[in-house]
């Protein structure tokens, strides 16, 4: 068993700052092998990753995403997160993710897997890259809000029709450590058999 793996997943968080300090080719190359291991529909591996570190493309990436919350993502997360989630996902969304010094657009090939099966092949591998961001000491954090403007990011990364927009991570130094996340107990809601037959540890 290795254990540095579980350390990785119990420290795996969503930055939305960061340090100016380059990311090298090296970590993003580590990165993106791990996403291309996940498992996808039909083995198709429908990925395609744009690495972005064009000044003006980082800026018009941070633009989107401010956009979008401004037009109806913050309204929409008001009553559904904490007030102090709500200012830290403000922060990001307003500057935070635009100061990344790399953005990896995840899309995925259309033409190479069904786009039924696009989110179960996609988020697998995403996760992944957040997982090996993770591990080589990367801020990351998994994004969809831009894709609502799939429009502008088509043109923006010239992409061709069959080639779609699913997730935006920005990746970089984390500008400043962050603990462990929070999460709940696997067993408040996991069950045995059946619905409603909580887990419990076997005797």
């Amino acid at each position: 068993m290795s254990a540095e793996f579980f350390e990785v997943v119990r420290h795996q968080r969503a930055h939305r700052s960061f340090a100016a300090t380059p990311v090298d080719d090296d970590d993003i190359a580590a990165v993106l092998t791990a996403a291309t291991y996940a498992p996808s529909a039909e083995n198709r591996q429908p990925w395609e990753f744009i690495v972005v570190r064009e000044t003006s493309a980082r800026a018009a990436l941070g633009d989107l995403m401010r956009r979008a919350w401004d037009s109806g993502g913050r309204t929409f997360s008001e009553s559904r997160v904490s007030p102090k989630m709500l200012a830290d996902v403000e922060r990001g969304m307003t500057g935070g993710f635009a100061g990344a010094p790399v953005f990896i657009v995840a899309c995925a090939d259309t033409e190479r897997g069904l786009e039924q099966t696009v989110a179960s092949s996609m988020f697998p591998a995403i996760q992944n890259l957040l997982l090996a961001a993770t591990a080589r000491g990367l801020g990351s954090a998994l994004t969809t809000i831009a894709v609502g403007f799939r429009a502008e990011l088509t043109t923006l990364f010239a992409l061709p029709p069959h080639v779609i927009p699913v997730a935006v991570v920005p990746l970089g130094h984390p500008a400043r450590p962050l603990g462990p996340p929070r999460r709940d107990a696997f067993a408040a809601h996991t069950h045995r058999d059946r619905y409603g037959e909580r887990w419990s540890a076997s005797t």
